[in-house]
């Protein structure tokens, strides 16, 4: 039975900096700090402004981020313009720290054909709701970083459902075989939907999985922003394939059409409330002087107002026509194809089909 990892941790969830925190804190530079600081805000605002919507019929579905902060964002912030990044469902706040547009993330969510294209200017590849799909895509870029000799990597953004996957094992063989620059960073929230991980594994975490694969192996403390960001500065920095394990938890729903009640209790979820990563790295930057209540009160309200405007933006958007559906999927549509959506532009404008 293989051992359990060292986890990496550099922030209490009281605020307190562990000792190898406070000699990375003094590392990371004031803009880092704060940048850390508001993108964490801005998500959890995001966060809860979509549930509300989705309850509004404004947007579709939704997967709340919630309780995962740090570690998307605490991820992304130590990545470069270069890298090739390869989302699931969840990222928003990977997104957001990369600098996508607000509206092109509600977009997305809205069903929106706008918000799946790859942004102008990102290596951000459109998010993967199949499950490990994206892994082996990741292996691929990272194969063509390693040709072309860039200095960059890929990195993949799974849940721990994902490692049941095979595209998960044959992902990882192939980036230890063949020495690649690919981080595969798993947010291990605990649960597969419904499916806790310990029903999921024989191992006792995501990361003991790395050894059969020759591959780097981290397992970070999740809620903890500073100990993320340090281990994918580190990661990135050595140019080699790694299975970074996030210990998190999502204080919401799996997605909005979700009831988490039916499968935890209130204990487990009060626990990790307590544990909550937004509130620590607050505590830490209140002590520490960079900002106070009332500056903190002043950027919730212009981000706010930044929310409601983006919102605004998108529902004035043009609908997605069924048209629409038949575009970019064939250099040149065949002819059954132009009949079918002839057909389809017929029964938006007879009024049979609502956009």
């Amino acid at each position: 039975m293989a051992g359990c990892p060292m986890l990496i941790n550099h922030l209490l969830p009281c605020g307190a900096l562990t000792n190898t925190g406070s000699a990375f804190w003094q590392m990371i530079s004031q803009q880092e700090k704060i940048k850390l600081l508001h993108f964490m805000r801005f998500v959890r605002l995001f966060d809860r402004r979509m549930v509300l919507w989705q309850r509004q019929g404004k947007i579709g579905t939704y997967a709340p981020v919630e309780g995962q902060e740090a570690s998307q964002i605490g991820s992304a912030l130590a990545l470069n313009k270069l890298d090739w990044i390869f989302p699931s469902y969840r990222e928003q706040g990977v997104a957001f720290t990369l600098g996508i547009p607000t509206t092109s993330i509600i977009q997305y969510w809205s069903g929106h054909i706008e918000g799946c294209k790859p942004p102008i200017g990102y290596r951000y590849v459109p998010p993967t709701v199949p499950i490990a799909t994206q892994l082996p895509h990741a292996v691929g870029a990272a194969w063509s970083i390693k040709k072309r000799k860039e200095d960059a990597i890929a990195i993949a953004y799974f849940g721990d459902g994902a490692t049941s996957e095979g595209d998960f094992h044959e992902a990882l063989n192939f980036a230890g075989v063949f020495h690649l620059p690919v981080l595969f960073f798993c947010q291990n929230n605990g649960y597969a939907i419904s499916v806790p991980f310990e029903k999921q594994s024989a191992t006792k975490s995501v990361v003991d999985r790395a050894k059969a694969y020759e591959i780097d192996e981290y397992q970070v403390d999740g809620n903890d922003i500073l100990a993320v960001y340090d281990v994918i500065k580190n990661a990135r920095k050595k140019k080699r394939p790694a299975l970074i394990e996030a210990m998190t938890y999502r204080t919401g729903a799996h997605t909005t059409a979700d009831d988490a009640s039916r499968y935890r209790c209130e204990e487990e979820v009060r626990v990790w409330l307590n544990r909550d990563p937004l509130y620590r790295y607050e505590q830490l930057c209140i002590k520490e002087g960079l900002l106070d209540e009332e500056q903190l009160t002043k950027e919730d309200e212009k981000m706010a107002i930044h929310l409601d405007q983006s919102m605004k933006e998108v529902e004035q958007k043009t609908p997605n026509l069924p048209s629409g559906l038949f575009n970019h999927v064939y250099y040149q549509l065949p002819n059954w194809l132009e009949k079918q959506q002839e057909e389809a532009s017929e029964d938006v404008n007879n009024g049979s089909v609502h956009c």
